[in-house]
């Protein structure tokens, strides 16, 4: 289902109510109203890895899109790349069905044009056009294998989609090799390739001591390329994510959403350690993960060890984003790729899912005098929870809290840090219930400071008095005024808003003082 087909099951009123809207602020109009975002409501995208085959489809709005399907098969097509020069015999028959049933599934989802991709085993096999040849004859999809730089690009690309801010050094582990690029101010700039993929390394022969030789040679050549320190090291793949998965485990790390998780150098330096002394069964029965998977970690270890005694990163932090998400970008329009991910997701959301579409941008303008010093980055936040304020409302009462921290907590956001998710969260866990204390989701507070923690309260109080004040619009019943020096709360009502200002509406507003530790007054406006 397309944003045009959305907007139409939410009624005309809704779509004429959003065009003909004037004044859209900050985060600008929402881009399901743009043809050229609309356009790109559907994307295939199949990455045929030196490991792993995917198939991902994104659908929604085009700036943060959602994964409409996901579907992936470890099939080993690089595994001895190194020793035979061939691809593995049993990684291409499962390979090519996987690519045979992909194209199936395309077809039976109305996607014409089926974007194939492939990297380091099918560009450095001598039976790689071969390999291109058998796909095109036995499935009709054109297989693309791209070289090590336009990887790098790609999957720095993939990046920037969900971390429009980010800056430093993409840096993607695949089987067979392992590609760096620079970023920042929305590009990517230098960029690297290099033999460090774990297949390869297992073909290196003799003492350890050789094997961590080679290893410090190439990641030294990828130094004198991209010549980065003490910047931040972004890890695009799926050995990385494996390993910040069980440096969630040692450190007890109470949200385990894998995007936007960030390590310091000392804590992924111990846990490094930890992976080695600990049995790798043990390891994947606390994650979960495939033996395929498994079996490379140490060695990606060893690699990613190397490059933080020499890259010597600042932070060390995990993109879901990559090779993929970079294809999606590489179709965006420049007007696209500017736009907040988080803004657009928590938009789409709202259309999709709130019962009255429109709200929420009429919610924040009415709230806006409460946060008078917001920086950029906690407006943000202020404007999704109130797009998002609305979007459980199917949820059961007594679990809608809940539901609405698990939505923010847990959804695939771009753009939004981990205690970002958990603000989000909480103040929507406020939209519905006054008190979160005895809640299961405890742990999760201690991602926050305790102000944080209190402004996310208040927004949350604010939202649950704004959002039943008045149905569509609450300015037009009153306005809000917030003195912090004197601490005062002061809220002007309209001859409409006397009347709504009835018994729930008083106690609600009241909570909301006494969130912000403040004494009230009501202005009557003649």
């Amino acid at each position: 289902m397309n944003a045009d087909t959305l907007a139409a099951a939410s009624g005309d009123d809704t779509r004429e109510a959003l065009d003909s809207s004037e004044g859209w602020g900050l985060f600008g109009k929402p881009l399901f109203l743009d043809p050229s975002a609309r356009a790109l409501s559907r994307v295939g995208v199949v990455d045929v890895g030196s490991n792993s085959v995917r198939m991902v489809v994104f659908d929604g709005a085009a700036r943060s899109p959602a994964y409409f399907y996901n579907e992936k098969i470890m099939c080993g097509l690089g595994k001895g790349l190194a020793e035979t020069g061939r691809l593995n015999p049993e990684g291409r028959t499962r390979a090519l069905n996987a690519l045979k049933r992909f194209a199936i599934l395309a077809r039976g989802m109305g996607i014409n044009n089926l974007t194939v991709i492939a990297t380091a085993a099918a560009r450095e096999a001598a039976d790689g056009p071969e390999f291109q040849a058998e796909v095109l004859a036995q499935t009709g999809l054109k297989l693309w294998v791209i070289s090590g730089d336009e990887e790098a690009r790609l999957s720095a690309q993939g990046v920037l989609l969900g971390w429009p801010d980010a800056k430093g050094v993409v840096c993607d582990i695949g089987g067979n090799s392992m590609e760096l690029a620079r970023i920042g101010d929305g590009k990517v700039t230098r960029r690297a390739t290099s033999p460090l993929g774990p297949f390869r390394l297992q073909q290196i022969k003799g003492d350890p001591k050789v094997r961590a030789e080679h290893i410090a040679r190439q990641v030294k050549l990828l130094q004198s390329e991209l010549k980065s320190e003490g910047e931040r090291i972004y890890l695009v793949g799926g050995s990385w994510r494996v390993i910040a998965r069980l440096d969630m485990e040692r450190r007890n790390y109470p949200l385990t959403v894998l995007h936007e998780y960030r390590m310091t150098p000392k804590n992924l330096l111990d846990t490094i350690q930890w992976i080695f002394a600990t049995d790798p069964a043990l390891l994947r029965a606390r994650i979960g993960t495939s033996n395929e998977r498994m079996d490379l970690v140490p060695l990606a270890c060893e690699v990613l060890r190397e490059l933080i005694l020499q890259l010597k990163p600042t932070e060390i932090d995990v993109s879901a984003y990559g090779i993929r998400e970079g294809l999606l970008y590489e179709v965006m329009p420049e007007k696209l790729r500017a736009r907040d991910p988080l803004i657009e997701a928590a938009r789409i959301s709202e259309l999709i899912s709130s019962r009255i579409p429109g709200t929420g941008k009429t919610l924040f303008e009415f709230l806006m005098p409460l946060f008078p010093d917001a920086t950029r980055e906690r407006m943000r936040l202020i404007k999704a929870a109130c797009l998002l304020h609305d979007t459980t409302w199917r949820a059961h009462p007594d679990y809608r809290a809940e539901a609405c921290f698990d939505n923010a907590t847990r959804a695939n956001l771009g753009g939004l840090d981990h205690p970002g998710r958990v603000f989000l969260g909480l103040a929507l866990l406020h939209r519905y219930k006054n008190s979160r204390a005895g809640s299961r989701l405890e742990p999760l507070f201690r991602l926050l400071t305790d102000d944080e923690m209190q402004d996310a309260e208040v927004l949350g109080k604010a939202m649950r008095f704004g959002a039943m004040f008045a149905v569509e619009d609450p300015s037009k019943a009153g306005k809000l005024n917030w003195h912090p020096k004197k601490r005062l709360l002061e809220l002007t009502l309209t001859a409409e808003g006397h009347d709504l200002f009835g018994e729930v509406a008083r106690a609600r507003f009241a909570s909301l003082a006494l969130a912000l530790r403040a004494e009230t007054r009501i202005i009557e406006f003649a």
